[in-house]
């Protein structure tokens, strides 16, 4: 008994490691662009991602069938939303976005959504659930956040060196 509880054991781990080699560089750069870190410095994103992977690795044997990726993927966008809006004034929400990021100019709702959609090709009426807003909030969210990454708004012009102070 104890052998075959070893042995199911060492397939759970390599199934799991298995998962993580494949899925772990995809879900930390999602979790960076809802973060808004730069890639080389991103924390918070390797926080969200290991939170991710744990929760993951416990429910793995209930899984049945359902997609690993999808339950990280899952856990990672509403711990961040939970932490981004849930709770004002939480490390989500106080976090500067870095101004390199292609997302700089979106409020934490817009980038998940536009990441969801976009980055992972989540359907609209998938993202509406998870959030827990109505289907055509979510399409006009990632309306405005599209155009917003495509057209960011302009920076404030430079004071030019020779002006006198006011």
């Amino acid at each position: 008994m104890c052998e075959r509880h070893a042995s199911q054991g060492a397939r759970r781990a390599r199934e799991f490691e298995s998962f993580v080699a494949g899925a772990a560089g995809r879900l930390l750069h999602s979790a960076t662009l809802l973060t808004g870190e730069a890639p080389d410095d991103n924390p918070r994103a390797r926080r969200l991602l290991t939170l991710a992977l744990a929760h993951t690795y416990a429910v793995w044997d209930r899984l049945r069938g359902e997609d690993p990726y999808d339950r990280a993927r899952e856990y990672l966008a509403t711990r961040f939303a939970r932490g981004a809006w849930h709770h004002r004034g939480g490390l989500l929400s106080r976090a500067r976005v870095h101004p390199a990021s292609p997302l700089a100019h979106l409020g934490p709702r817009e980038r998940l959504i536009i990441v969801l959609r976009l980055f992972e090709g989540v359907g609209e009426e998938q993202v509406a659930a998870l959030l827990g807003i109505p289907q055509e909030r979510v399409h006009a969210l990632c309306d405005r956040a599209t155009a917003t990454v495509l057209h960011p708004p302009r920076r404030p012009a430079a004071v030019e060196a020779g002006a006198a102070p006011s």
